[in-house]
Formats: structure tokens, sequence, C-alpha cells
């Protein structure tokens, strides 16, 4: 749905999408300010009828998590907001990537000149031993390369596209031909903190939001400045949402784990946080929650449940619900959807009632809201 490489001939299309991935995966210091992409004026507005479509790490389905490939893509599948996890380098530089740890998403193990770089700390109460992102300067983590998560999806571009900053996310986002929202994570505040020191005493949230500032980013929800530029702030750390609250007037979405899940600062439980006392409290900094779906409607046996009262709780104190992850494969898929993501979708939109959808797959939930929702000018909402 990126106009400008989703509409016309569709061999065109194709062409021009290659040859932008082919940019990205070769230069050598990336910026993302894509000469030659026309964009229409004024650019198309974000759609506010239906519930957002939360590319989850980009299309991660489809290319490597958290790279501008992934980005890309996703907003060419017609994306609402680019959702993204944010960390540091050694040396303070803000980057898009999800583990604490390189082990797993890059091709760290191939780079003998690192070998003596693994290490082993304490995060979130476990002890974990790896090749940690704090360890590596910015200079260094541009040598890796991110790889796929996941086996069972597609490897070809694996070892293709490095690390990127926040400021290159963020540059995706604004190079867009359409209004795309970002959806940045304030991820592993408490270990950040410990271990990277910016100067005159700045936190890692403070850093953050300088970042935001920088590209202009502001407005609470639905104003005119924030529908120009949307973004949404996550954490799991109710310390951070609460830290930020007076700093910046965007809108912040708390996450929640597990039923098992305790929030990295506070210690507090999932039944603690889920709790109407709760809710009463966090509507003050928050606009909503991003729940773990399987505690939304738990499932036995790759079942489902009956469905908790979460949602209707959460809005009943006029917070937002944007659960995660929909992924389309058969094992994420519970049995009474007959392994049809179209139907998990129907059942949460429709009767869930949720307000947007963290997904690996953007262009199969954007597909099926055309068919059953398709946008028009008069549903798209402007408020002040």
């Amino acid at each position: 749905m990126w106009s400008s490489l989703g509409s016309g001939d569709p061999q065109k299309s194709t062409i021009l999408f290659t040859l932008l991935l082919f940019f990205v995966s070769c230069s050598a210091r990336r910026t993302y300010l894509f000469p030659t992409i026309e964009h229409k004026s004024p650019k198309q507005p974000l759609q506010t009828s239906r519930p957002y479509n939360l590319a989850h790490r980009g299309s991660n389905g489809e290319f490597p998590e958290e790279t501008a490939a992934a980005y890309l893509r996703s907003i060419k599948e017609g994306a609402d907001f680019i959702e993204t996890d944010i960390l540091s380098s050694k040396d303070g530089v803000l980057i898009c990537y999800h583990d604490v740890i390189l082990d797993v998403t890059t091709d760290i193990a191939e780079h003998k000149e690192f070998a003596d770089r693994k290490r082993t700390y304490d995060v979130q109460g476990f002890t974990i031993t790896g090749f940690f992102t704090i360890d590596f300067t910015w200079k260094e983590l541009q040598t890796l390369r991110a790889k796929q998560r996941f086996s069972f999806r597609d490897q070809q571009y694996n070892g293709k596209f490095p690390i990127i900053t926040f400021e290159e996310y963020i540059s995706i986002a604004l190079n867009a031909s359409r209004v795309v929202g970002i959806y940045p994570e304030i991820k592993d505040p408490i270990f950040i903190n410990k271990h990277v020191k910016w100067p005159n005493g700045k936190k890692f949230e403070d850093v953050f939001l300088d970042t935001l500032k920088k590209h202009d980013y502001r407005g609470s929800y639905l104003s005119k400045s924030w529908l120009k530029q949307p973004c949404f702030i996550q954490s799991f750390a109710p310390t951070s949402l609460v830290y930020i609250q007076n700093k910046t007037d965007l809108p912040k979405i708390f996450l929640i784990g597990d039923t098992a899940w305790r929030t990295e600062d506070t210690n507090q439980t999932y039944w603690e946080v889920t709790s109407d006392s709760y809710f009463e409290y966090i509507k003050k900094y928050v606009v909503g929650i991003g729940p773990w779906k399987d505690t939304v409607v738990p499932s036995v046996n790759n079942y489902l449940q009956p469905p908790t009262n979460l949602v209707v709780r959460a809005h009943a104190y006029s917070l937002m619900v944007h659960p995660y992850t929909f992924r389309n494969e058969n094992q994420y898929l519970h049995f009474d959807f007959h392994q049809d993501p179209y139907t998990e979708f129907d059942f949460w939109i429709n009767k869930m009632g949720i307000d947007g959808l963290f997904t690996d797959f953007t262009g199969s939930l954007h597909n099926f809201q055309q068919w059953t929702s398709p946008l028009s000018p008069g549903m798209i909402k402007n408020h002040d």
C-alpha cells in the first residue's frame, strides 16, 4: 500500500522494491533518505477507522526482523505503524534490536575477531551468557548482518542486511509516501541504564525522547501534531512510562507479559498490573495496554478457553488494547481457527473488539481488513 511502489504496474512495483532492497543491503553507510522517491502532497493520512495494523519488528515473517528491508516491506504491504525495540550500543548509540544478546539474529558467531566478547549478565532476574549489544560500539555493530530468527521462515536474506539505528528507522517512516506511524519500545531500561552511561547524567529514557523530539514527534493521541507524525511509546517497565510522562505528551502503551511474568522494575505480578486498581492508576500515564494474546484468551492443548474480561475492563478505563503477536504459521494458530489466520483476525477484531494487532505478517492483516472493512475517504477521521 506504499503508493509510490504499490500502485500501477505490478511488475514495475516489484522492480522498484527490489532496487530499494539492493540499496539498503549494499550501502556502506545508510541514511534511508531515499532519493528519487516522489511523494504525493499531501500524504495520504493515517487511517483511524479500524484497528491498527502494527508491523511487529517490520514484516519479519518475510525478512530478518528489525531490518530496513522488513520495515520497507511492511510499509509496502499496508502497515499503519512500524514497531521496533530500542537498545543501545556500548557507546550510547540507540539501535533497533530485540534481544540484549546478538547470538540469535545476527552472524556474530562468524566474526572470530569478537570471540572474546562473550559475557554473562543478569537480565530481569535471568542469568544470560552471550554477545551483548552493550559490549560493542556502533562501529563494530555495523559489521554484523541480520539473520532470520525462525528456521521455518525464509532464510534467503540471511547475511544481507545490517542493524539499523533508531534514527534510520525513523527516517524510513518519515520518507514513506503516506503517513506511517512508529511504535518504538523502551527495551530493558533497567539493564541498559546500569551498563550504558550518557553525558550530563542523562538516562536511556532521556536519550530515547531526545531522538523523537529531534524529529518533531509530539502531540497527544489523535491531535493534529500526532496525526502528522503518529507515534506510540511502549514499554514493559511502568517506571519508565511514569518517568517520561511529564517529558512528552506522546501516547504511551504499557506492555504486559504472560501470567508468570513480573515487571522488570517494580517486580509486580501479571495479576497485580491487570487489576482494576492498577488500571485506575496507570491510566494517568498511558492510553493503552499491549498484552500477550494468550493471556487475554487462554488456551489448553491448543484449544481456546473462555475469554477473560481483560479487554472489557481495559476499555472501561478508556485504555486501548493492542495484543501481540499474530503469526500466520500453523504452530501459532489455535485449532479453533482451522489453520486460517483470517479466522483468527476475525475473532480478535470482531468478537474481542481490540484496537490494534501486532503481527509478523502485515500483508495478511491488511488484505483481511481491506476485504472486510475497506477504507474510503469518509472513513478516515481527523481529530483536534
